[in-house]
């Protein structure tokens, strides 16, 4: 009877006994695996051969050869003797205006980069009406519509139209004081300085990452510190953060970073230093203390951080050569000051005469270390490449007058390149544990309208130099740490969910390039070339660079701040 019992047991166990056995004996399938690369998976630890698996657009395994088991890739990617990472994060972009005609973001994309931060101040949204009309009217080579009136919407409107990175940006504080303000030189009321806390709520909720500032530039040098703290608080209340162009990175360095300091102390929120450097020749020993300030300041509990460019000039407009004060009102109002004999002469000797009042780039870099690149005027155009100083001595006049002139004759700020920084300097920073990169520029391809102006060399090569010149060729740093500043360490300050890693979970943007080739080819006389190197580029599982090529797939989506009112409905975003 027992007997007869346990073989009727195991004839009903058999079968399942049995699919078991097959089930284990079946290879894992995934819909892709990248095999056999050199795992730099973002925390700054030390490389290891393995092999990444993606399921839709997550990354599911990561390990060294043979974790996976006999487990295969619907496809499969042989990174032997590549570098894989996760995709790099661009702290600093301009790609505001670039993705909204070409989508790819050749320039970015080609050099790893799947995540573009955006809002250095001003931002593409809040907008009101005026500033509408005012964004199209001051378009250069760049031409587009603007549909759109808040910034949730202006992002949302790229990812619908198709972009290759993903792109996530800070509300302006330059924009949503222009929204309420204008460009008056005042404090606002309490009842404007109110609208403005509600635009910055408002942005917060739709994903903003925090409050940006560009404080050097007329209108945001008209905002008082007290007015800034205002709008941080508001992101604060939403777990963002602060990000600044200082008040000074050159005279004043020091104190723009105390500034910075005091307003992450009494907003209480964390702070970032956009585009780190001690700007002029005269400022380039105050690095050292600047350094000290933040690490002091980190030391006490606050979070600051910083990020840069791996060049030695900047670049931005001639209004960084005048005075803030003949640009109150606008465009327009500065145009017709520029026009008046006796302004005409007083902003020539404050543009001359070094201070401290505002931050005089003219004095800086001198008038033949300011290139003169993006002309909205065709007939200027042919002046492009060539310094203020020499365009000076061909008209026969001084290079402030030929500047005054120049903006006039422009109906814009002019695109301009100045030399400001020491080598020693961008090497120091480069090191420092707490510093990320941004290239402080749009991402555009090297074709078409693009090519109607010249760009700064970093458009092309932000990432591309610090990997290989400065990495590989000058070894400043290993390059492991070099992709932990490039991922987990942006990620994490802006506070992002699930990227900066290649680990189980997390959004698959993966990298594969050559460390042994990564090289930046863009130069000043010749901007428009493409890094090499980045062999592949997967964004939220998709391939967007295959062999170095863009494949045109669209994989890019709005990358949203920890306040936005969405996450409580989002299972995978």
């Amino acid at each position: 009877m027992m007997r007869s019992l346990v073989c009727a047991l195991a004839l009903c166990l058999l079968p399942g006994l049995i699919s078991g056995l097959a089930l284990a004996a079946s290879p894992k399938t995934y819909d892709l695996i990248l095999r056999g690369g050199t795992i730099y998976d973002g925390s700054g630890g030390k490389p290891y051969v393995g092999d990444v698996a993606v399921n839709g657009d997550r990354i599911v395994a990561v390990g060294a050869v043979g974790d996976l088991g006999d487990a295969r890739g619907k496809r499969e990617v042989d990174a032997r003797g590549l570098a894989v990472s996760p995709g790099f994060v661009n702290m600093l972009s301009w790609a505001t205006e670039s993705l909204l005609v070409d989508g790819r973001a050749q320039s970015d994309l080609r050099q790893g980069v799947t995540l573009e931060v955006m809002g250095e101040g001003g931002s593409m949204g809040p907008l009101n009406d005026a500033m509408k009309k005012e964004t199209v009217e001051q378009q250069g080579d760049v031409k587009y519509p603007v549909t759109w009136t808040t910034l949730g919407e202006y992002l949302d409107q790229l990812a619908a139209r198709g972009i290759a990175p993903n792109v996530a940006s800070f509300v302006g504080a330059t924009t949503v004081r222009i929204h309420e303000v204008g460009y008056a030189n005042r404090p606002p009321t309490p009842e404007e300085l109110a609208r403005m806390r509600k635009l910055v709520d408002q942005a917060m909720e739709e994903g903003a990452l925090g409050v940006g500032s560009s404080l050097i530039y007329a209108p945001a040098f008209y905002a008082g510190t007290d007015e800034l703290v205002a709008l941080c608080e508001e992101a604060s209340k939403h777990g963002g953060m602060y990000i600044s162009h200082m008040r000074s990175e050159g005279g004043r360095l020091l104190e723009g970073i105390d500034e910075l300091i005091d307003i992450s102390r009494r907003a209480k929120l964390p702070a970032e230093i956009y585009h780190l450097k001690a700007a002029g020749k005269p400022n380039w020993g105050k690095l050292d203390a600047a350094i000290k300030k933040v690490e002091d300041a980190r030391a006490s509990g606050l979070k600051i951080t910083a990020d840069m460019y791996t060049y030695t000039a900047g670049a931005t407009g001639l209004d960084a050569s005048m005075p803030p004060w003949v640009q109150e009102g606008g465009l327009e109002a500065w145009l017709t000051r520029l026009k008046d004999p006796a302004i005409r002469e007083r902003v020539k000797k404050e543009m001359e005469t070094p201070t401290d009042a505002w931050e005089n780039l003219f004095t800086a870099a001198g008038p033949d270390g300011i290139l003169l690149v993006a002309f909205k005027n065709d007939k200027l155009k042919p002046l492009t490449g060539k310094t203020l100083g020499e365009i000076a001595r061909m008209r026969g006049k001084s290079p402030e007058e030929t500047a005054m002139d120049l903006v006039i004759e422009d109906d814009s700020r002019v695109g301009t390149i100045y030399f400001l920084m020491s080598e020693d300097n961008v090497k120091k920073q480069i090191a420092i544990p707490w510093v990320s990169f941004g290239s402080d520029a749009e991402a555009p391809s090297a074709e078409g309208v693009f090519l109607k102006s010249n760009a700064h060399p970093r458009t092309y090569g932000n990432v591309a130099r610090l990997l290989g010149h400065y990495v590989r060729d000058e070894k400043v740093i290993p390059l492991e740490e070099a992709v932990r500043k490039l991922t987990s360490l942006p990620a994490g300050n802006l506070k992002v969910r699930d990227r900066g890693l290649l680990k189980a979970g997390y959004f698959a943007d993966v990298v594969v390039f050559d460390p042994a080739k990564i090289a930046d080819h863009a130069t000043y006389d010749k901007p428009h070339q493409y890094a090499t190197g980045v062999r592949q580029v997967f964004v939220n599982g998709v391939q967007v660079l295959k062999d170095g090529e863009p494949t045109g797939a669209a994989a890019g989506r709005v990358v949203r701040g920890p306040g936005w009112t969405g996450w409580k409905n989002a299972k995978r975003h």
